[in-house]
């Protein structure tokens, strides 16, 4: 059979090369998915009406959670089976996959027939009005089997770049949002649908979407193909363990689509309190475009995350840095690029979705001062990608708090009332920018507390930093020098340097490679590497015995 992967070595390749043969496949598929929603949008505000606008941003939220529940396990495999990768362990890779897939199909069914038997509740809870009720009834039921099948076609999408295959994860992601856009206009317009008719085309899409990642799990993988399940007592254990932590790691991403529902419930409450349903209308060519930014900011973080977390297990600390700046600069050439695109084609954006009306008037003075937080959106969206592929939940989550709840209910609250209708469309973009400048301290200041002063000051520095191994920090320093000649007669003057005057308590070299030396003072434990042209240490912050120190500490400067 033939192999049908890109052949993509994340240990090895180049990371510019490795990063573009994966951003931009990724970029295509996600950009035919905005593609996607923003001609649902034009369809339905131009064959069925501004009302049946509003009603799909009122839905929006539902599906939003669903896609969120996808994400949270296709983000947390995804870090967690690149790890294993990395470190060798295919096997454990595999059933994290098997078990992402079937979790993920079980909970979201769940949640799906659960809103699903509420829908006035739902409406109600999500924004809605008596006036909107019907229509959102009509989306809500004909979204819903499609719904069952995303977890498939969202997970897919990151084993397939895991397991080599970026294009065709692209190639998939448009062939089903090509197929949508197709039904949908013969579904509304030809056929008369109405609003149902575009939620069953975006159903039939998601379906053959998944179908299409069952086919290449199960005939044309080659890395991740699914592993069978077992149902001893211990299995179980482990399979609640895996899924915990798969959870745990993904957590940031589910919680960041719930932060865009929370941003369209406030916007639609508010939206509607102060303008009514046209208003609502306005905000939801607003919503529209939110997902452009999120797709920018999440191809940047998707290309970026295997990459990461690969050589996180590896203890690449080289290849994780270059790709982490190479992420940081593209988010904000691309950033600045969006922002200034919306604050100028605000009539063209709006005419897309509207025709002349109250709500297109309101649309217009409005989207110039939402599209200032693009940027920050993009940027907040790669630094918190970034540390997730790192296994960093916490601060993955904490961040994803402040843009999704902590800042942005209180500025949909405020602003209104400071600075007028203007208000209401600086809400999400002042959230965004407090979540950045909160993430850009906190990075100094870590810096700052926690990073020594370089131990070596020979030589070109390439890495130097506080790494957290099982609650213990360690700093890591590694150098480089023109030729071996050097780097030989500089390993010396350091490790010289590093005792002299100093009670050694236990010291190890290796006597195959005596450039590669353990040594335990009073009040840390050090090892010292030479690497040809290059010179590593590592060093504890407290005094540990030297078999200790070498299984935890010594992996990662080899």
């Amino acid at each position: 059979m033939k192999d049908n992967r890109d052949n993509i070595d994340f240990g090895r390749e180049p990371i510019g090369k490795l990063f573009r043969g994966i951003f931009f496949p990724t970029l295509l598929g996600l950009f035919f998915g905005v593609v996607l929603n923003l001609a649902d949008g034009v369809f339905v505000g131009r064959g069925v009406g501004s009302d049946a606008l509003a009603a799909i941003n009122i839905a929006a939220p539902f599906f939003m959670i669903t896609s969120g529940i996808a994400l949270l396990f296709g983000s947390g495999v995804s870090v967690v089976a690149a790890i294993h990768l990395g470190k060798g362990n295919t096997k454990a890779a595999r059933i994290n996959v098997t078990q992402a897939y079937c979790t993920a199909v079980v909970l979201l069914g769940a949640v799906i027939v659960t809103l699903c038997c509420f829908p006035e509740f739902t409406c109600h809870i999500f924004g809605g009005s008596a006036r909107l009720q019907p229509l959102f009834n009509d989306y809500l039921y004909g979204i819903a089997p499609g719904l069952v099948a995303c977890p498939i076609a969202f997970i897919g999408l990151f084993v397939l770049r895991l397991d080599g295959s970026p294009r065709l994860a692209s190639g998939m992601q448009v062939g089903y949002s090509v197929l949508n856009i197709v039904l949908d206009y013969i579904f509304v317009f030809p056929c008369g649908f109405g609003l149902a008719g575009a939620a069953w085309a975006t159903s039939v899409a998601e379906i053959a979407g998944a179908i299409g990642v069952i086919i290449y799990m199960l005939f044309f993988s080659k890395t991740l193909t699914l592993y069978r399940p077992k149902l001893s007592k211990t299995a179980v254990i482990l399979y609640l363990r895996n899924v915990g932590y798969m959870m745990k790691v993904g957590f940031s991403t589910f919680l960041g689509e719930i932060a865009m529902t929370c941003v369209m419930i406030c916007g639609n409450y508010q939206f509607i309190a102060r303008f009514g349903e046209d208003g609502v209308a306005a905000f939801s060519v607003a919503c529209y475009l939110f997902p452009l930014i999120f797709m920018v900011g999440q191809a940047i973080a998707q290309s970026a995350q295997p990459i990461v977390s690969y050589n996180l297990g590896k203890n690449d600390w080289e290849r994780i840095n270059s790709t982490r700046r190479l992420s940081y600069w593209l988010a904000i050439g691309l950033g600045i690029t969006i922002s200034l695109f919306g604050i100028l084609a605000t009539p063209l954006i709006a005419s897309m979705f509207l025709g002349p009306c109250r709500a297109y008037d309101i649309a217009c003075k409005g989207l110039p001062w939402y599209s200032i937080g693009f940027l920050f959106c993009t940027m907040n969206v790669v630094m918190i990608g970034y540390a997730q592929s790192l296994e960093k939940a916490k601060r993955a989550t904490l961040y994803t708090l402040l843009r999704g709840f902590v800042f942005v209910v209180p500025a949909f609250m405020l602003l209104p009332g400071m600075f007028g209708d203007r208000g209401l469309w600086l809400a999400v973009p002042v959230s965004e920018a407090l979540t950045l400048g909160v993430i850009i301290i906190a990075a100094v200041l870590n810096n700052r507390q926690r990073k020594p002063k370089r131990i070596m000051h020979e030589g070109k520095l390439l890495r130097s930093e506080v790494i957290d191994r099982n609650g213990e920090p360690y700093y890591v320093e590694k150098v480089a020098f023109k030729d071996w000649h050097v780097s030989l007669h500089s390993f010396y003057l350091i490790s010289d340097r590093l005792c002299d005057g100093r009670h050694i308590v236990e010291q190890s070299w290796d006597y195959n490679d005596f450039c590669n030396i353990t040594i335990r003072l009073d009040d840390c434990t050090y090892a010292l590497v030479r690497q040809v042209e290059c010179i590593a240490f590592a060093r504890s912050f407290r005094s540990m015995p030297i078999d200790e120190f070498d299984n935890v500490a010594r992996p990662l400067i080899m």
